[in-house]
């Protein structure tokens, strides 16, 4: 997994770093699968501003999120991003099965 972590008008410390990647950590536990991150945080007047882009196989998740405190966005950001992917990973293993719950025929193989 690539993490590409950028400010807009705010510099990176290695604590905002810290808490992103440790951040991070929780959805890879639910899927594993991620190609690349990107993770944009900005400030506007008095919004501090999260934004997510997240690349899976075959689908990108896009996720933002605004508050008065910067860390309280990531918090929000990281928990709309852990949402997306488990529905993601739901429909994904919807789509693996048939109806009985017996592997589709290309599973097989």
């Amino acid at each position: 997994m690539n993490l590409n972590l950028s400010g807009h008008h705010l510099e990176i410390t290695p604590a905002i770093r810290e808490h992103v990647v440790n951040k991070i950590e929780k959805i890879k536990r639910h899927f594993d699968n991620l190609i690349d991150v990107n993770v944009v945080l900005s400030v506007e007047k008095l919004k501090q501003k999260a934004e997510a882009n997240v690349h899976l196989s075959g689908k990108t998740i896009f996720v933002e999120c605004d508050d008065t405190n910067l860390y309280a966005a990531i918090d929000n950001l990281i928990e709309k991003l852990d949402r997306q992917i488990i529905k993601h990973k739901e429909k994904h293993a919807a789509r693996r099965h048939d109806e009985t719950g017996n592997p589709t025929a290309a599973e097989q193989q």
